[in-house]
């Protein structure tokens, strides 16, 4: 039993006056009266040892203690409310899974190959959720997660999907123009950085055998892949990518590699779920083809 959480029926009421500003109207809400809100909330007030609202009159205002205190139990009701429809929708649906993905991989690899799981698995219903840090499986609401790491994660099984090998630089057809092929003249063109990697470029530079040109740091820096790949197409310079993300707009001529040589790394793509819980079918469905997927056998 959790003797610090207060009743959840007060901190509706509180919640609810606190956004509405009045007792009556808090009761319209919760389909209570007048009085069973403010007994909540007298009793929450009480328990607590702190004054939540001032009454003027009629109406009621926050404390500086109350407003804090009614955000935070606005963000924890509202991500319950979340989770019990999540639960609810998934005991209905039977095959919806939740999945934690990471941006770039779900935007460039996995969503066009999306429409061959459907159309094999018409009655399985697929969400995604943006996830780029590590996470325990029992805190968060999701059934599986695809995600970059240099083993399996603990306490999960799964598959490897495919290793990264190595990053490349790229740039616009423009950019590579103005570096035609010379590693010296690389120097004058901006490098973009992604913030989780914040060393690939000098790493990069020692890999060539190469000095790391100071101008090369001074490079904007981005959180997400796709965010460095969306500066590359727009022509602000020249990043460091998996060349399994940017394969197709090589080979389209979209994009170019304006200097031979690449940056090997020991991080792979992992596919993992719960260990301590048999899957469900509809994610041995999904294991299975996203298995096929990987090995090239589904094309977007």
């Amino acid at each position: 039993m959790r003797h610090g959480i207060p009743n959840l029926g007060a901190l509706q009421a509180f919640e609810a006056t606190a956004r509405l500003g009045s007792f009556s109207r808090a009761a319209e809400e919760l389909s209570l009266t007048h009085s069973a809100v403010y007994r909540q909330v007298t009793g929450l007030e009480e328990r607590l040892g702190v004054l939540l609202f001032t009454r003027v009159r009629r109406r009621v205002v926050l404390t500086d203690a109350g407003a804090e205190y009614a955000g935070r139990v606005r963000h924890h009701l509202d991500q319950l409310e979340k989770d019990t429809f999540g639960l609810v929708a998934r005991a209905r649906l039977g095959n919806s899974l939740n999945l934690a993905v990471l941006p770039t991989i779900a935007t460039t690899w996995l969503i066009p190959r999306l429409p061959d799981f459907s159309a094999r698995h018409p009655g399985t219903v697929l969400n995604l959720s943006v996830q780029t840090l590590p996470f325990q499986f029992s805190d968060h609401p999701y059934d599986a997660a695809i995600y970059h790491a240099t083993q399996a994660w603990p306490h999960t099984r799964g598959i490897k999907l495919f290793e990264e090998h190595s990053l490349v630089p790229v740039c616009s057809a423009e950019v590579a123009g103005r570096v035609a092929g010379r590693i010296p003249d690389l120097a004058t063109v901006p490098h973009l950085h992604l913030a989780s990697r914040p060393d690939a470029w000098r790493q990069w530079y020692r890999e060539q055998g190469l000095d790391y040109p100071p101008s090369a740091g001074a490079g904007p820096r981005y959180e997400l892949f796709t965010m460095t790949l969306a500066a590359v197409c727009a022509g602000l310079g020249v990043a460091l990518m998996p060349r399994l993300f940017v394969q197709e707009a090589l080979d389209a001529g979209d994009l170019r590699v304006p200097v031979e040589g690449g940056l090997p790394v020991d991080e792979a793509y992992y596919f993992g779920h719960p260990a301590d819980s048999a899957p469900s079918p509809a994610l041995q469905a999904f294991e299975t083809w996203l298995a096929a997927a990987a090995a090239g056998r589904q094309q977007p």
